[in-house]
């Protein structure tokens, strides 16, 4: 084997090693801060500490469809932010593709702000709370 073969594959399995660590650091990591002890109170005993506090009710509790058009809608402008800023950046650099640039920014905004309408018609915004009776 000559001595470049040799050199790349010491890069290979040094970069395979540093992978594994960054896939199993964290595990490892959480393994060992973990909480090892339980509460020891009111027969709970088999209950993790988490801060101190007793839990209310139940963990698994339904969350309303509104949020989750929320979090589209948020990801729609996330999207369209990561588009936006490389393409103001480089946007009239290039000579002769303005108006063809232009276009197709408006043609993109356009398709995004169709989630906006969406939403606003679904009734995203309009939040209303729900009265509880105790």
């Amino acid at each position: 084997m000559s001595e470049g073969a040799v050199v790349d594959l010491i890069y290979v399995v040094a970069f395979g090693l540093g992978g594994l660590a960054f896939a199993l650091g964290p595990i490892v990591i959480v393994h060992l801060l973990a909480a090892r002890k339980t509460r020891q109170c009111a027969n709970k005993t088999g209950q993790p500490i988490e801060c101190g506090m007793e839990p209310i009710g139940d963990a698994w509790i339904r969350y309303s469809a509104v949020y989750y058009l929320y979090a589209l809608v948020f990801v729609a402008f996330a999207v369209d932010v990561l588009f936006l800023v490389p393409v103001a950046v480089v946007y009239n650099r290039v000579e002769g593709f303005v108006i063809r640039d232009f276009v197709e920014l408006v043609i993109f905004v356009g398709v995004l702000s169709l989630v906006v309408v969406y939403a606003w018609k679904k009734g995203v915004f309009e939040w209303k709370r729900k009265k509880t009776s105790f």
